[in-house]
């Protein structure tokens, strides 16, 4: 990496600066489309935006194009689905129609839109630092950051999120070299807006009072507005397509429900302290949240430049709205860490460059590091030891667990040594670690919390007709069984499941085996059965049959 310092007038660079920076942005985006693919079919689909999303865009690409259901989309039951625009949707579905519905074509779009904000981070960084290297360590950080990865491979929004809000603010930070660069801040706006509605004005709102304190001559900029103006209207069209068609009830399911309320309330009980944030970064920020703190400290010091401006806007103002807002969901702290790679990229810059430039390395000053990778990576041993032991039948997470430890050992080692090779070695380590876990079966853990989805929806699906409504006594909707049944599965209680067994014409009821024992035995048709589960249905020629006989 060189240490080379770039000027804002780029038309005097040499030869070797005129092809490094392409470089680095292929080599960000192959490595990034290798982690965020590899085996990303082979899990079925999460509760639960996963199972609404894949659901919504198979509706869409199921329906005639005459139909209008690309612009007016609806979920399973044919009720208006009113809660995201339909961007990411459109994605999938052009997937679908491509190469069929799977998890594959589900989660592809969001891969690789999450894979292309790393090299737009990159660019990010370019804009903002001195040194190219600062850059790269960040765009690195970035890469290997397990939240970022895990997020960004799912069939749902955040990583959408996370490229089109980099992309609107790199066109914001080179307008500040080149106006016309202002038209394309709108484009990413319209992007984000058609993504996530109105956290679009929220990231817009980040990078204005960014350019306000930072560069406040562009608040000017006809080419800014104008691009701002032109983003606005596939948004103004897409809503006043819906307010014009549903009216009340669009603004208060879109508007109130999937945005404000949020704010306000606790929607569906996921709830939490202040501090909720705070910890999901710590908890799921390792290693390099180690690194966070001193980070911040530099930003502040330094916060007469751009790039510590833009890190202390950004984090502050979003990391305070969502603290403040009731609704508390792990997701939400996605746009989080494009910020936060930036300031420990910076933090590694100041490890990387000679003594001679800083005095003392800042490594000697802060040794506590090196305890703390010494308990992680003891951490990292305990789990390959136990996985070696104990649970032989996981090997894949024998191998994710000595792949850290072993890089959290030789990091700490060679920071005790004040061996800078030490931040290569763990990018290094932690982009294999991460490699690991995602070939592994294991990188969607939340698919233990329930039974499996998929084998049981395969089973609805060829056991009952089209349309069919199924009664569960699982307690929580799934949207997962809902896709892969292409039924509506209601949860009900157990006197209700009572009441729809003795009152429906067709009852059909998915209940635990144990719960069969609460049916007649007589009227009861088994439909399938996976595991623990069984389908089940009355049949009305079964009774009537019966009753025959005991006339004769």
């Amino acid at each position: 990496m060189d240490r080379e310092i770039s000027t804002g007038n780029r038309s005097g660079t040499s030869r070797y600066q005129t092809w490094i920076d392409p470089g680095w942005t292929i080599g960000l985006w192959v490595s990034a489309i290798v982690l965020f693919t590899v085996n990303l079919g082979v899990l079925p689909l999460r509760d639960w935006d996963e199972g609404i999303v894949a659901q919504i865009a198979r509706e869409i690409a199921n329906a005639p194009f005459d139909s209008l259901t690309w612009l007016y989309p609806r979920d399973l039951n044919g009720a208006p689905y009113l809660n995201k625009p339909p961007l990411v949707h459109w994605l999938i579905a052009l997937c679908y129609h491509t190469w069929g519905v799977n998890e594959w074509t589900s989660r592809l779009p969001g891969a690789l839109l999450t894979a292309t904000s790393v090299p737009l981070l990159y660019g990010v960084g370019r804009e903002i630092f001195f040194q190219r290297s600062t850059a790269v360590f960040a765009a690195l950080v970035y890469l290997t950051s397990l939240p970022v990865v895990r997020q960004g491979r799912l069939a749902m929004l955040d990583g959408a999120i996370l490229c089109f809000f980099l992309a609107m603010l790199l066109c914001l930070l080179r307008s500040r070299r080149d106006l016309r660069w202002g038209l394309g801040v709108g484009l990413g706006f319209s992007c984000l807006c058609l993504t996530k509605g109105i956290l679009g004005v929220l990231l817009a709102a980040i990078g204005l009072v960014f350019i306000a304190w930072d560069t406040p001559r562009l608040l000017t900029s006809l080419y800014l507005w104008t691009g701002f103006g032109l983003g606005c209207i596939p948004v103004a069209l897409w809503n006043g397509a819906q307010i014009y068609r549903y009216g009340e009830a669009f603004l208060e399911t879109h508007f109130w429900n999937q945005s404000f309320k949020r704010v306000s309330d606790s929607v569906e009980n996921n709830q939490g302290f202040v501090t909720y944030y705070l910890w999901e970064v710590i908890k799921n920020g390792v290693p390099w949240v180690v690194f966070l703190p001193i980070g911040f400290r530099n930003a502040w010091e330094n916060r007469n430049l751009g790039w510590a401006k833009l890190v202390l806007v950004w984090s502050g103002i979003y990391f305070v709205v969502i603290s403040l807002m009731q609704t508390k969901l792990p997701w939400y702290a996605m746009p989080l860490y494009p910020a936060f790679s930036l300031v420990v990229g910076a933090q590694l810059q100041r490890f990387w460059q000679p003594a001679t430039e800083l005095g003392a390395r800042p490594i000697q000053r802060v040794r506590i590091w090196v305890t703390v990778f010494l308990v992680l990576a003891i951490v990292g041993w305990a789990g390959a030891i136990y996985y070696t032991f104990w649970q032989r039948s996981q090997p894949d997470l024998q191998l994710v667990f000595t792949t850290l430890a072993l890089t959290l050992t030789v990091t700490a080692i060679l920071m005790a040594r004040q061996d800078l090779q030490f931040v290569v070695v763990l990018v290094w380590g932690m982009y294999l670690t991460l490699l690991v876990l995602m070939m592994s079966n294991y990188w969607l853990w939340e698919l233990q919390e329930a039974f499996p989805a998929k084998p049981v929806g395969v089973m609805i699906q060829r056991a009952t007709g089209k349309g069919q409504t199924i009664y569960t006594s699982y307690p929580y909707f799934r949207p997962s069984l809902n896709f892969y049944s292409q039924r509506s599965i209601i949860p009900a209680t157990p006197d209700d499941l009572l009441k729809h067994w003795r009152e429906d014409a067709h009852p059909h009821l998915l209940i635990e085996r144990r719960a069969l024992a609460k049916l007649p035995q007589k009227q009861t048709q088994f439909l399938g059965m996976i595991d623990e589960w069984v389908l089940v249905s009355r049949s009305p020629v079964v009774k009537t049959t019966v009753t025959a006989k005991r006339k004769k």
